[in-house]
């Protein structure tokens, strides 16, 4: 029956429920009392009749309630059933000292050129495990183009896609919908109609290709295809998230664009969403929340991260210095956000209590005056309350530094962070399900119950987070972390900080 029906159904009963009442009622009583009984029964009826409309009311809205409760479907629960990140080729290897002998072959560069690239790659938290496509590693001009960008798409996601179905057993053709996000190669036809295409999926697939996003597309698409699964009862929705390098090298010298080229790697990440009855028990996550914060009505924040041409009309990508401030800010209000959706009541309240207390001392400057130090700073919720791991996008060393101090995290906490953009550099958007593979792999695994915070921002300017929570106790080898030594990472990069603050320091003694 349908919901409009019901609720007519509710109306007619309301105008007619207080007759039937009094009639049963009074039908019920002429056969036990007298005439003069009963004509002072109907007397009382008469005079209670608005009481007993009242109570009628009461009573057909709760039922209205309730039915609505039931007829109105609910959305069904959406889960990542499993997902794969791609560990590039060894062939594709690209240490940080390979750099410089790219950049020579090349002859884009000037020795200047070659000597800030190399800085940024060292300084910024890379390893010599990161992987840099075949195009890219020829060193010609000619070795890049549409083709060549194809197959790095191709290398680096139809194998992380296989693996993810053999993992699930879940075939091609049983796939209802396709996601996938690139912010910078969207080629025609779509990369989601190459999935379609490579793994012969039926002609009712539903397939979206998001384009120009930047490094947080990769929540963005994971928000799309849960919104259309809430809609499509008993389906599984595949996401397939992706950055491409060749499509995207830069062979001018604007150091603002020059920086791309040092810190982005090859990636690709394959995620398995169901709503399914049968995949309740065995999904590895349950999505607790989204929360998407997009800038771009600001003009400061629109502009500064853009593809654009330089002044010798080459394409790159311009980083603008405003870039920090403006993270920071979009930080913020997702935070606030995202914290009454996750956060516990003691750290609410104690949010609440500075708010109120700062709101006073403007209104009554004394107030200032009065109270112990500190307590007018503003009060940072303690997220660490609300979650168990944290996957921050691996933009950079820097990045990551900021937000292990405003958030006061440990080693151990930023360490998938630390060691994603150690081996793989910035994976962009794929970057936040690298780093939860490390958590499955190489630290204690996830427990049932237990919290991820995915943070990922990128151009736009967008900050989005996602929230995921553990179905089932999660540990698994994932083949891209296999012969991973955290500890040899955490030594080289103590040593590289160590000699960047005595460059520091070396500097500025000098300038005194």
């Amino acid at each position: 029956m349908a919901t409009s029906d019901v609720l007519g159904s509710l109306v007619q009963l309301t105008r007619l429920a207080p007759a039937l009442v009094i009639a049963a009622v009074a039908m019920g009583a002429c056969s036990q009392v007298s005439s003069a009984d009963g004509a002072r029964l109907m007397e009382w009826l008469r005079s209670s009749y608005e009481i007993n409309m009242g109570a009628l009311l009461v009573l057909a809205l709760a039922a209205g309630l309730y039915i609505l409760r039931t007829a109105v479907p609910r959305k069904p629960k959406v889960s990542v059933l499993d997902f794969a990140v791609h560990r590039p080729h060894e062939s594709w290897r690209f240490p940080r000292s390979a750099l410089r002998d790219l950049c020579e072959r090349s002859g884009h560069f000037t020795e200047e050129d070659i000597q800030f690239q190399e800085k940024i790659a060292y300084r910024t938290g890379l390893g010599d495990e990161t992987g840099v496509c075949p195009a890219i590693q020829a060193g010609m001009d000619e070795a890049l183009g549409i083709e060549p960008a194809r197959f790095e798409f191709s290398a680096t996601c139809f194998p992380a896609i296989e693996d993810l179905f053999a993992k699930t057993g879940v075939s091609p053709q049983q796939v209802k919908f396709i996601v996938t996000n690139s912010s910078l190669f969207n080629p025609t036809p779509s990369l989601s109609a190459m999935i379609m295409n490579h793994f012969k999926m039926g002609s009712d697939t539903k397939n979206y290709s998001l384009g120009g996003m930047g490094c947080s597309a990769g929540v963005i698409a994971l928000d799309l295809a849960k919104e259309l699964l809430e809609l499509h009862p008993e389906s599984y929705a595949l996401v397939v998230s992706h950055e491409n390098i060749t499509n995207n090298y830069y062979g001018g010298k604007d150091k603002s664009m020059l920086i791309c080229n040092c810190l982005f790697r090859s990636n690709g990440a394959a995620i398995l969403l169901s709503n399914k009855a049968a995949d309740v028990k065995r999904a590895k996550y349950n999505i607790r929340n989204i929360v998407r914060t997009n800038m771009a009505a600001d003009d400061v924040a629109y502009n500064c991260v853009v593809q654009t041409e330089d002044a010798e009309r080459k394409v790159g990508v311009r980083l603008n210095k405003d870039l920090v401030k403006v993270g920071a800010r979009a930080l913020r209000q997702n935070m606030t956000a995202l914290g009454p959706k996750v956060l516990p009541w003691s750290e609410l309240a104690k949010f609440g209590a500075n708010s109120a207390l700062r709101s006073a001392a403007k209104l009554y400057k004394p107030l200032a005056g009065m109270l112990p130090a500190g307590w007018l700073d503003p009060y940072t919720p303690d997220f660490k309350t609300a979650f168990d791991f944290f996957c921050i996008h691996t933009g950079g060393r820097g990045i990551i530094d900021g937000l292990e101090k405003e958030m006061q995290l440990n080693r151990r906490q930023v360490e998938p962070s630390r060691a994603s953009l150690y081996r793989f550099g910035n994976t962009s958007s794929t970057s936040v399900w690298y780093e939860l593979a490390y958590v499955e792999s190489t630290q204690e695994g996830v427990g049932k119950g237990q919290r991820v915070w995915q943070l990922a921002f990128g151009s736009g300017f967008k900050f989005n987070s996602s929230v995921l929570v553990a179905n089932r106790p999660v540990r698994e080898q994932h083949t891209a972390w296999e012969g991973f030594d955290a500890t040899a990472m955490w030594a080289d990069l103590d040593k590289l900080e160590a000699a960047a603050q005595a460059a520091r320091a070396m500097k500025e003694k000098l300038s005194s």
